[in-house]
């Protein structure tokens, strides 16, 4: 997998943890070894004026996803065909807020948000009930999964 990661947001986040995490779920969603996803980390102004650009909605947000080759999971017979995911871009500031809301660390609510972004890039939505839960449900479980298999996953949820 090429899997890039940028942090232009000026906090210390565990990169590398976030990089397992989406090879993780890659691999999980039998997606081509081939396939290429950036994760980048952005400061307030930059999501907030992403936000407005590309949503026309006002204000900062948690996560971006901008897919690229329109992409959808694979099977573990055919997985997806070689290509270029697209770009996730989180927001740790707004994600520490959340995370102090929930009740949790800044990495958990970073793994949830990147592969909450992860699954936009494969098509997955929640604007309708029934896609909401399909999209939420796997999320949890490759969340879990994740943390079940990544011994050094810090922050996790108690």
């Amino acid at each position: 997998m090429a899997i890039d990661l940028l942090n232009e947001s000026g906090a210390e986040v565990d990169e590398a943890q976030l990089l397992r995490l989406v090879a993780f779920d890659l691999e999980r969603l039998f997606v081509h070894p081939d396939a290429e996803v950036s994760v980048v980390l952005v400061d307030v102004p930059t999501i907030e004026q992403l936000h407005v650009q590309w949503m026309d909605e006002p204000g900062p947000t948690d996560v971006l996803s901008f897919p690229m080759d329109e992409l959808r999971p694979g099977s573990h017979d055919q997985p997806t065909p070689p290509g270029l995911l697209g770009d996730i871009v989180l927001c740790p500031e707004v994600a520490q807020e959340q995370a102090r809301e929930a009740g949790h660390s800044l990495m958990t609510e970073l793994r949830l948000l990147t592969t909450h972004g992860l699954l936009h890039l494969l098509g997955f939505d929640h604007a309708e009930p029934h896609d909401r839960d399909e999209m939420f449900a796997l999320q949890d479980r490759l969340l879990e999964a994740f943390e079940e298999h990544d011994s050094s996953t810090p922050g996790r949820a108690p």
